[in-house]
């Protein structure tokens, strides 16, 4: 990260927006959408708030948004209801002539920031000694754009929740073993759906630049990073096992970001469309657990009240850094987007150029 990026990060929201009404901050939004009109996109990822989601001109996963922002020519403002990471692919996607910001700049993600550059380069060293030429690495899009420019550099790709298993396909097609950053869980799940026994999977530990094996090394296929999301590795096996108890005829679904033995006593398990999907299609008076982010299992729940809904994970709370972005951080970012750039999400060109190698990779194929 840039001195900049890391300045911009302590800049802190005046205390009049805190001071604002609902009512007043709910108005100033639409205000805003009036006087700029096309000129303005917001678009809003699944776990937001519903305070942020009322005003969304499109809500869904972070790439899909980062598509949708590219192809909206005439937006000029893209204010970004989610992450730093999903801020930084819609600047990537975007043309120079539009600008994306990020309301609360202290919207990170732990999972993205469980892999950073200097990691990654350090073990892609090691990993070259003792596998040579044999790996491709692979990165969910919930990493930053730096790994996504190491990753397109040396001739890999991202992956979604929902393309996952056809990107991890074809990079085996290209090489015979893979990497896949951050987040172990979901490399792990997809790999075994394929049929790479767990036997044939190492973790890499970031943090003591070491392989956890024990085993011929020439057996590994996949080398998972040692990264999780903070929110879906909350939701445990004693979880299933309680739920099962106390509704009997209940469905579990969960996303494939749960660690590998949730999604083993799950009854499906796919991304968030998936999950989004399948509830919509499902019968009226039918029973769901959904292993998934507080804020969207809330939502779904409003959306369906035929059924009955619970979340896998009764003590589970929202994604503390996606709730980061409220109501007065994004009257304050509407407030200033013509005078200031301290919410301004800007990717260097050098890794900008490497990462949509890697988006690009992906798009093409899947």
């Amino acid at each position: 990260m840039s001195i900049l990026s890391s300045l911009q990060r302590t800049i802190v929201i005046p205390e009049k927006y805190r001071q604002m009404s609902r009512e007043e901050l709910e108005q100033r939004v639409l205000d805003a959408k009036e006087k700029w009109g096309s000129r303005l996109f917001i678009p809003a990822h699944h776990y937001q708030k519903d305070e942020v989601v009322q005003f969304a001109d499109a809500t869904g996963d972070s790439l899909q948004l980062a598509q949708i922002s590219a192809a909206n020519k005439d937006a000029e403002f893209i204010i970004f209801c989610g992450v730093h990471f999903m801020a930084e692919t819609a600047d990537i996607l975007t043309t120079e002539n539009q600008k994306v910001y990020l309301p609360d700049m202290r919207a990170g993600c732990s999972m993205a920031d469980m892999a950073d550059i200097h990691q990654t380069e350090r073990a892609w060293e090691k990993l070259q000694e003792q596998f040579g030429d044999t790996i491709l690495p692979l990165t969910y899009v919930n990493s930053t754009a730096a790994i996504k420019a190491f990753v397109g550099e040396h001739g890999g790709a991202t992956v979604t929740s929902s393309n996952a298993e056809k990107m991890v396909k074809w990079a085996f097609d290209q090489k015979e073993r893979i990497l896949f950053l951050p987040d172990q869980h979901l490399g792990r799940n997809t790999a075994f759906t394929l049929g790479v026994p767990l036997d044939e999977m190492a973790v890499w530990n970031p943090i003591t630049n070491t392989l956890e094996y024990d085993g011929d090394y020439s057996k590994i296929k996949v080398i998972l990073w040692k990264g999780h999301c903070s929110v879906h590795e909350n939701f445990t096996v004693q979880n299933v096992i309680d739920t099962r108890t106390q509704y009997p005829n209940m469905k579990i679904i969960v996303h494939p970001e749960c660690s590998r033995e949730v999604v083993e006593l799950a009854d499906m398990a796919g991304s968030t469309n998936y999950i989004l999907k399948a509830i919509e299609s499902a019968e009226p008076g039918s029973e769901w657990a959904i292993g998934t982010e507080m804020n969207l299992v809330n939502r779904i729940i409003q959306n369906h009240p035929d059924k009955k809904i619970v979340s896998l994970n009764p003590n589970m709370c929202p994604c503390m850094t996606m709730n980061r972005i409220d109501l007065p951080h994004l009257v304050w970012c509407l407030d200033t987007i013509e005078e200031s750039e301290h919410q301004l999400i800007k990717v260097e060109e050098t890794i900008a150029t490497k990462a949509i190698l890697a988006l690009e990779k992906m798009l093409n194929f899947a």
